[in-house]
């Protein structure tokens, strides 16, 4: 690439402006629907098949680097992608714009939550939802296992994680921790049981020529140096210490905007294994320790997260804006101001890291085009995480199966809407999206038409 030239490979296809770029990126911001593997899906056939902005193997050598991150693998792709095109402008252009839309819809729909919840159509679309996304966790839980668990040894992970989170309830770092120190450990005594196969496909024939080509030269803003990596490493402390300290001096230190800033960062760390993942630790934190929401309202915010475009990890989002408005930082009278300042604070710190984290070690993964030699302990963590969901998916069933605890009675109707959606999303594929619409608006039309059940569960 000559220097000052924006355009990596000019002879083969069109220059792609930042301006073009940019509207792409909103773009995919409101259509970003499926979960990771929609996500990257979609940008795969966008940018390499399509647009041919970039090759395969460039994209999908970017997307190796971002699966062994802590952090929603789609949007750090995203933010790569954008970052090699159109330099730090670029990635944070389309590493904000992937989120954009679904924080401002899912702010929208965490207000209607709180202020109309009690609408009868509200809480029975609200009803409907929870058993959809029991039947969507262990989907999810099913769909990683059947790639990563092919041996005991990563059977015999997956169920002692389960163990030391349903069993021994150890803190989900400390599991993720151990799992991928067995998984390093394991990879060199006996690799065999760590090789996975890539779970989004091998690269196909050579694609036609594209802008960012197989052979094009790492651009000169790409090229890895101490320097830039120093740089980048204390801007991005800067910044977090400059939002952690505009936030003390506004509210104090035990306001609980600190309390989401220190939380979602910690949570921003852990999130090996995308979002379901780490949802048991938010779990933890939000609910049990600082008891920011409630347990049903953490399966609802779930449930409006699998609704909107984005990464699911955006459930962060709903979970400030409730703790804001349940805590009322601001005052009664200003509750949609603390909610929002809250939603913003925690989508702020759960993001961030993952610029970071991008801006760092792109240019170490752009200079060398070596293998990561994480495999193995990613292998460990993945299926850890597997006997994560299984206890994540147990815990939400508890609470929407016996609403009132064990000792009270089954709520029938769910457990029918749980089987629907279980069927629908194993026998039939059916996507996420009309599954917990269609148990919603069965949950609604129950809720209208006989309430009484309802609020009685059809329970026995």
């Amino acid at each position: 690439m000559r220097e000052g030239n924006n355009v990596p490979n000019p002879d083969t296809s069109p220059p792609v402006t930042l301006a073009q770029a940019t509207l792409y990126w909103l773009k995919l911001g409101f259509m970003s629907f499926g979960g990771p593997a929609g996500q990257i899906a979609i940008m795969h056939q966008d940018l390499v098949d399509k647009k041919r902005w970039i090759s395969e193997s460039r994209f999908l050598h970017a997307l190796n680097y971002c699966m062994v991150l802590p952090g929603p693998e789609a949007q750090q792709l995203a933010t790569y992608i954008g970052w090699l095109m159109h330099r730090t402008t670029g990635g944070l252009i389309a590493g904000t714009f992937f989120v954009l839309p679904s924080f401002f819809i899912l702010v929208g729909l965490a207000w209607v939550y709180m202020a109309y919840g009690s609408v009868p159509a509200v809480a029975g679309m609200l009803y409907g939802f929870k058993p959809a996304v029991v039947a969507i966790v262990l989907f999810a839980a099913y769909r990683i296992g059947s790639r990563v668990l092919k041996n005991r040894v990563t059977w015999s992970i997956a169920a002692l994680a389960f163990l030391a989170v349903f069993i021994l309830k150890l803190p989900f770092p400390f599991i993720i921790l151990g799992a991928g120190l067995i998984g390093y450990l394991g990879g060199r005594i006996t690799p065999g049981h760590f090789r996975i196969g890539g779970g989004h496909g091998d690269a196909r024939k050579e694609s036609a020529s594209a802008w960012i080509d197989d052979h094009t030269p790492t651009p000169a803003h790409a090229l890895f140096s101490r320097i830039k990596f120093i740089r980048v490493a204390a801007a991005g402390l800067a910044i977090w210490g400059t939002a952690m300290g505009a936030l003390f001096l506004a509210f104090g230190g035990n306001s609980i905007f600190i309390q989401i800033g220190w939380f979602f960062t910690k949570a921003a760390l852990l999130t090996f294994g995308g979002a379901y993942a780490v949802l048991p630790y938010i779990y933890q934190g939000a609910v049990e320790h600082y008891q920011w929401l409630a347990p049903h309202q953490m399966i609802d915010g779930l449930a409006l997260g699998e609704t909107t475009p984005g990464p699911l990890i955006m459930v962060v989002t709903f979970v400030g804006f409730v703790g804001g408005w349940v805590k009322a930082a601001l005052g009664l009278d200003a509750l949609f101001a603390s909610a929002f300042i809250a939603s913003t604070v925690a989508t702020f710190f759960t993001f961030l890291p993952s610029f970071i984290f991008i801006l760092l070690g792109g240019p170490f993964i752009e200079t060398t085009h070596g293998n990561l030699k994480l495999t193995a302990p990613l292998t460990g963590i993945t299926a850890a995480v597997v006997g994560i969901i299984v206890n994540l998916a147990l815990f939400f069933a508890y609470h929407v199966f016996w609403p009132s605890g064990m000792s009270g009675p089954l709520d029938v109707l769910s457990v029918m809407l749980a089987a629907i959606a279980m069927v629908a999303l194993f026998r039939f594929k059916a996507g996420v999206i009309p599954v917990i619409l269609g148990c919603g608006i069965i949950g609604m039309a129950l809720n209208l038409l006989t309430p009484a059940i309802i609020a009685s569960g059809l329970a026995f």
